[in-house]
């Protein structure tokens, strides 16, 4: 172990000096001016590093401090905690324990006192958010974003299962939003249910303290969609020979206990499944190939050894593949690539391995870890950009992989929820995966919600329009509106509904919908309706949190930092990482699949078509 990266630099020192704070102003200055996407890639790439050191020093807000009861107990400290991350994510840091764990809270990427108070009337008003979800949102026909196939989708709330969770609020007082005359909605008011209030508050603190919530995943990249969150979801996944994982097999969830089924967890369809089943089956391939080159390892050791490299390869994937193919602009793709190997690029990396301790240089993987002078938590805007429900599907045609020949059409509600679990013990996965793989998914964009989620009845029978709960969630969170959470990110405002859109029908739609007062519109229509830079699938403001964001998951986790080395991971561990991409996952699994994928640089583009060769959906 490399001594000298062992210590966590807390105060975000390398980017709060003179230089970097002028290099970082100049960045939003001309972001402001002229737009980083106007750019030559090499300007462009220096204004997004500018746009970074400058978001780093204004914009991770920590809540940690805050009067706090009945925290979560991360148990005493161990020697594995130094090489194995836990179940619930304590002990990432070795100092602070606490830091990321499931139990605790978001952070913010606003400042403390900017959280705008959840009252009724500007959760329910200003305006309703069934009318913003009927007038704005609702689907026509499905507008497809066409540079893409559907496994974006799937692969995206494949992260957020890990990613984040606000829990289940209580069901004795839900907000109640009232109805137009002429709402079908089967009861009025509407009934949301409230986010779960942030059990670690102090009851003694007043009013003064802003309203905070906790995650109940672990904030850490720590692939929990996989291996759950604690210690008993873990005894109840594995297998207990050869660190192995239970499979989804024939329509099978792997979770004895119906209790535990996670088809009966609202979210659940078949789109997830098929990642969790992959990456599962990853796991234990991972396990092999560990075993086969360390075969005195017992059941523990694999388990770990495999789990860190799994979670890491699917860190890569989300960093080097996905996000280059829903923002790909040449700027970012290069800027993402940057974030995992350094200006050196990959195949630098391949012969010299690190040549500099720089993240700029050699990328952040093997660097020091660096919390930026807040302790690291996901944070509620965060989760605010990253509601892209439009993305999915209403309409599904499952295709054979063999000949491109119909299986089955079937709508998005006959494939979530326990009906997943049809399909999949019908349809080979080969063949669903070769199906979503030459589908487009939807354009993050106005007017293309899906339908079925707008009319979406849970595992639990309770019916919810999922368009609307996105829009209340936002404003009960205290994330600001539009123009507002701008401001805060030091980005220009819109000045009117046609600065706001270049589209003059949805300028004039929105205006009419929030009374002609531009601070009114959700963030969420202001990000959906705004001019998308060359390549990208969802809005620059969202990818101004994801500047931020995307790097500090990484450089704040001392798996992906300190400790991303060979003594922690494995040689055969860390080799598994650098030459696996998700085509060859995907491969691995299901070798049919060969000749849909053959000559693409990127599993998230349209695959090939059986028979012509295409690429067409």
């Amino acid at each position: 172990m490399r001594a000298a990266r062992s210590l966590v630099r807390r105060s975000g020192s390398s980017s709060t000096s003179w230089a970097w704070r002028t290099a970082g102003g100049l960045a939003e200055y001309v972001d402001r001016r002229i737009g980083w996407d106007r750019l030559a890639v090499i300007p462009g790439l220096a204004v997004l590093y500018g746009l970074r050191v400058r978001l780093r020093q204004e914009n991770l807000h920590d809540t940690t401090h805050l009067p706090s009861v009945n925290l979560p107990d991360p148990g005493p400290k161990s020697e594995n905690h130094k090489v194995n991350r836990s179940a619930d994510g304590s002990f990432n840091d070795l100092d602070e324990p606490r830091m990321g764990m499931a139990g605790t809270r978001f952070n913010r990427n606003i400042p403390l006192d900017k959280i705008a108070p959840a009252t009724p009337e500007d959760v329910l008003s200003r305006p309703n958010p069934r009318e913003v979800s009927r007038a704005l949102l609702t689907r026509q026909e499905l507008i497809p974003a066409e540079s893409v196939n559907s496994l974006v989708a799937t692969w995206l709330q494949f992260m957020i299962r890990d990613w984040f969770s606000h829990g289940t609020g209580p069901e004795d007082r839900p907000w109640e939003v009232p109805l137009m005359d002429d709402d079908p909605w089967p009861e009025n008011p509407m009934r949301i249910m409230r986010t779960r209030e942030d059990p670690t508050r102090d009851p003694q603190a007043g009013t003064d303290m802003p309203d905070t919530r906790v995650n109940v995943s672990s904030h850490w990249w720590d692939a929990s969609q996989i291996y759950g969150s604690s210690e008993a979801e873990q005894r109840h996944l594995r297998t207990g020979e050869m660190g192995r994982l239970r499979l989804w097999d024939d329509g099978q969830t792997p979770f004895a206990d119906p209790s535990r089924d996670p088809s009966r967890v609202p979210g659940f369809w078949l789109g997830l499944m098929i990642m969790q089943s992959l990456f599962a089956r990853e796991h234990n391939a991972i396990c092999d190939h560990l075993h086969a080159a360390y075969p005195s390892w017992g059941d523990e050791e694999l388990f770990q050894r495999a789990r860190l490299v799994n979670s890491a390869l699917i860190a890569k994937i989300h960093t080097v593949e996905w996000t280059p193919a829903v923002i790909s602009h040449p700027t970012t793709v290069k800027a993402l690539r940057t974030n995992w190997w350094g200006l050196a690029e990959e195949r630098v990396h391949e012969l010299l391995g690190r040549i500099s301790d720089s993240d700029l240089v050699s990328g952040i993987p093997g660097a020091e870890t660096d919390h930026y002078g807040a302790p690291f938590a996901l944070t509620e805007e965060f989760v605010a950009i990253y509601r892209m429900h439009p993305l999915v599907r209403d309409d599904w045609h499952l295709r054979s992989a063999a000949d491109d020949g119909t299986l089955r059409r079937c709508s998005l509600r006959e494939i979530s929820g326990p009906e997943a679990l049809k399909v999949l013990g019908s349809t080979n996965m080969a063949d669903l995966l070769y199906s979503f793989g030459t589908l487009h998914p939807g354009l993050v964009t106005l007017h293309n919600f899906p339908k079925f989620l707008q009319d979406y009845q849970r595992p639990d029978g309770h019916v919810q329009d999922l368009a609307a709960t996105d829009i209340l969630r936002s404003r009960e969170l205290g994330v600001p509106r539009y123009n507002e959470f701008r401001r805060l990110l030091r980005m220009k405002p819109a000045a009117d509904f046609e600065d706001l859109t270049d589209n003059p029908t949805w300028a004039r739609e929105i205006a009419r919908l929030y009374g002609n007062d531009i601070e009114k519109v959700d963030l969420m229509i202001g990000m959906y309706a705004e001019r998308l830079p060359a390549g990208f699938t969802f809005s620059n403001t969202a990818f101004r949190i994801f500047i931020l964001m995307a790097s500090v998951r990484l450089s704040s986790d001392r798996f992906f930092t300190a400790h991303y080395t060979p003594e922690v991971y494995s040689k055969a561990g860390m080799a598994w990482i650098e030459d696996n991409t998700m085509a060859t996952v995907i491969l691995r699994h299901h070798p049919e699949l060969r000749a849909a994928l053959a000559g693409l640089t990127n599993a998230f583009v349209p695959w090939h078509r059986a028979q012509d060769g295409t690429s067409r959906s």
